[in-house]
């Protein structure tokens, strides 16, 4: 069983091996019963949306852990993939700015993951 944060890490750099872009981890543990984190990304495509979903929901797996919810995965311009403690969106840039989770939810801290990307 994996702790909170290292499935966030683990998620963040399977999303930035698949390229996802503007990757954010917020600390929202603090704010929200909710999570205890959430990781905000950017695709360049839908098919690209579905492919970073697959590749966390397969690599998450591989390692005990499953989602406990799948929101937007038809829908295209946004997936929701919610893990309890960890729930990943991923997002269009358009329905990024439309949905503007970061100013939602700016009493989160913001943690640095520039040891866990390639570029930010």
């Amino acid at each position: 069983m994996m702790t909170p944060k290292e499935m966030a890490e683990l998620a963040i750099k399977t999303l930035d091996s698949k390229k996802a872009s503007d990757i954010k981890l917020l600390e929202t543990s603090d704010v929200t019963v909710l999570a205890d984190y959430f990781i905000i990304c950017t695709a360049n495509s839908t098919t690209q949306i579905k492919t970073l979903s697959d590749e966390l929901q397969k690599v998450l797996e591989e390692n005990g852990e499953r989602p406990l919810h799948i929101e937007g995965y038809r829908a295209g311009g946004w997936v929701l993939v919610d893990y309890g403690c960890v729930v990943v969106h991923l997002f269009l840039k358009e329905m990024r700015e439309f949905y503007s989770l970061e100013r939602l939810w700016s009493d989160a801290k913001e943690l640095d993951i520039s040891a866990l990307v390639t570029e930010n």
